[in-house]
């Protein structure tokens, strides 16, 4: 660990050569890696990291660098070496560092490395299990297993020092379905803020029949019929399309740059009115959750759109200074080789007042988007294009029959105003979101929802 004193002289370094901000974030990790193929263990990973990344602002502009080697020299060296890049001269008055007490949200019970690896493999040939138990259409199962232990110390040139510790496990199932010569893929991947114990909060078997489920039933569909139509996008994963093509245009990263289709908008109806969103890193113990954002800063449940209507952005220190707004604790980086931007965490719409059967029994013909899979989204403008995963026709007020092969069209910001019922069932669900700043855990969510107009791609009209 880097003392106080060896901190105070690097960001002296840079203060003196004109920097007008300093951080550091130094930070070790053990993490586990482990996969499953047809119930054989393929790759079991263990490693440890350490790194400390220096972060340095002058004139509006970020500068950046990284090292694994704590020692003095090293560090004073890399401080140095951004120095010259700043080529300026200041005056630095004399550090005095506060630690920073924090409340610790996300309690956990087992740590992952008092588990042993056998318990971890007989987790995952758990979810083996229930995939195949679905259907003999189930030809193949892949199941990963992760968990890391994350321990992050920030300090900076103002005065601030704070540490947090972050746990995080997760299991994906992947099942594939085969029939005649055509495959199907079913996934089901739950995480958490928290320890082993997280096995004990849910039914692992399920998880894998869920992962089956998809694949069995799709691989048997008919194909999807094509055209403009209502969709009605289930809960859970389904938020995936809010934190795709609306979310990642509320991240000062954009935002800032005028990059962002929603720049300039705040205060500015930009979705239906049943339509309100949060970001919440608060929630205990949920995957993309954090008692402090990459920066050090507490984080919150930042309301980003309330009844239609634009109230917040996602922002972090550097983006701020450039927006003349304060940052909202929204930081995040993959780990100390990238710097911190805003990132969101646990992002999703919040329930309206409908149940869920309501909302299709009000629609007479549309598709039933009940998983979404993977996609692209142009984070500029929102555009976007992605597979539905698990899809049902609607006919008359009712689900009819599975189809596959859907793709959803459209625009973010087009759809916010066409959404028209908005369901009373929220759930989350986990999934790695990446940009500049690396891959980070973050939840999506949603209740069931439908808009009211939608392109479909399918086969069939």
């Amino acid at each position: 660990m880097i003392d106080d004193r060896t901190a105070s002289e690097i960001i002296e370094v840079l203060l003196r050569r004109g920097a007008e901000f300093v951080e550091l974030f130094i930070e070790e990790r053990d993490s586990s890696n482990f996969s499953l193929v047809n119930g054989q263990l393929e790759r079991a990973l263990s490693g440890k990291s350490f790194g400390v990344g220096i972060r340095a602002f002058s004139k509006n502009r970020s500068l950046y660098a990284f090292t694994n080697d704590p020692s003095k020299e090293v560090l004073r060296q890399v401080a140095v070496n951004l120095g010259e890049v700043i080529q300026g001269n200041g005056e630095p008055s004399p550090l005095d560092f506060r630690d920073q007490s924090i409340e610790n949200r996300h309690l956990f019970i087992l740590e992952p490395f008092s588990v042993s690896k056998t318990d971890k493999v007989r987790v995952m040939k758990m979810a083996f299990n229930g995939a195949k138990s679905v259907s003999k259409l189930i030809t193949q199962v892949l199941v990963d297993y992760w968990d890391y232990d994350q321990r992050v110390t920030i300090i900076n040139s103002e005065g601030l020092k704070v540490s947090d510790r972050r746990l995080r496990t997760r299991l994906m199932i992947n099942a594939v379905a085969s029939k005649h010569n055509e495959k199907e893929t079913g996934f089901y991947g739950p995480g958490a803020a928290m320890g082993f114990e997280f096995f004990n909060t849910f039914d692992v078997f399920e998880a894998g029949q869920k992962a089956g489920r998809i694949a069995a039933r799709m691989v048997e569909a008919e194909y999807a019929p094509a055209g403009r139509m209502p969709v009605i996008i289930a809960n859970e994963f389904g938020g995936v399309i809010f934190h795709e093509a609306c979310g990642h245009a509320l991240e000062a990263t954009s935002v800032a740059k005028g990059s962002s289709v929603f720049t300039g908008k705040l205060g500015q109806k930009i979705a239906a009115d049943c339509v309100s969103a949060v970001d919440d890193a608060t929630i205990p113990n949920a995957w993309g959750s954090a008692n402090i954002d990459d920066e050090g800063t507490p984080t919150k449940r930042n309301v980003l759109i309330e009844n239609g209507i634009l109230k917040s952005y996602l922002i972090d220190r550097f983006n701020g200074i450039k927006m003349g707004m304060e940052s909202t604790g929204s930081a995040r980086r993959q780990d100390y080789r990238y710097a911190p931007t805003s990132r969101m965490s646990n992002t999703f719409i919040l329930p309206g007042p409908y149940y869920p059967e309501e909302i299709i029994a009000n629609t007479e013909y549309g598709l039933y988007a009940k998983s979404l899979g993977g996609g692209s989204v142009n984070t500029g403008t929102g555009e976007f294009n992605f597979s539905v995963r698990e899809g049902y026709l609607i006919e008359k007020g009712r689900i009819t029959k599975p189809v596959r092969g859907a793709t959803l069209i459209g625009k973010g910001s087009e759809i916010l105003l066409k959404i028209d019922m908005v369901g009373n069932d929220l759930e989350r669900g986990q999934g790695m979101c990446g940009s500049v700043s690396g891959s980070i855990p973050a939840d999506v969510g949603q209740p069931t929802i439908r808009v009211s107009e939608l392109t479909v791609g399918g086969r069939n009209r």
